[in-house]
């Protein structure tokens, strides 16, 4: 099998960074290692960080290629990387969920318990009430998925917290997107979850 090269110039693909897919990023050049990009200032990638490039592959998948950020000047975002495209079956990639229970491990602090609003095999969007936690922050995370448990380390990449004022001051709402690598045991698990509960949901609504 000859190696997949890389989307011509001008051509659009997504970019996963830390987690969270940014649609619309246009290659501007590819040379040899280096590729450069074109994409909404809000969703620039910092220096040093990792991202993972994606398009189509027909007749059904996508090709993933992980790059380098090496520099960053506007919108315009050079990255590098040493390996080959890897050809992704679109099964692999999923998104879905909500309402498991959840548990947040982390150091000095007493375990947490909230609730997912969604996962994915990279990263977990979940509620908890009266708990600090900031970007940055290191954790163990326990999900519970029907008979089976996945536990990963994570970082906390986005934090929303609000406080109940009306009708009265009440707890600290705090929602979290959290970001992991996953073994492939554990990836599995997530997918072979989320399918099973859209499958699910599907049959539910073609009974309704």
């Amino acid at each position: 099998m000859s190696t997949p090269t890389l989307p011509a110039a001008g051509t659009y693909l997504e970019m996963i960074s830390h987690g969270e897919t940014t649609p619309d990023v246009r290659i501007v050049r590819a040379t040899g290692s280096a590729i450069t990009l074109s994409l909404a200032l809000d969703f620039v990638p910092p220096v040093d960080s990792s991202v993972t490039l994606r398009w189509a592959a027909a007749p059904r998948g996508r090709y993933a290629l992980t790059c380098d950020v090496v520099a960053v000047d506007g919108n315009r975002v050079e990255v590098r990387h040493t390996g080959s495209p890897k050809l992704m079956q679109t099964r692999s990639w999923v998104r879905g969920g909500g309402g498991e229970p959840v548990v947040l491990l982390r150091k000095m602090h007493g375990d947490a318990t909230g609730v997912v609003l969604d996962l994915s095999e990279q990263a977990v969007r979940a509620h908890f009430t009266d708990i600090e936690v900031h970007p940055g922050d290191q954790m163990l995370m326990r999900v519970q998925l029907d008979d089976e448990v996945v536990e990963f380390s994570a970082q906390a990449h986005k934090v929303s917290s609000m406080r109940q004022q009306v009708p009265r001051r009440g707890p600290l709402s705090v929602e979290m997107v959290a970001i992991f690598e996953a073994d492939e045991q554990q990836a599995k698990l997530v997918r072979r979850y989320i399918m099973r509960h859209q499958l699910q949901a599907r049959a539910r609504g073609a009974l309704a």
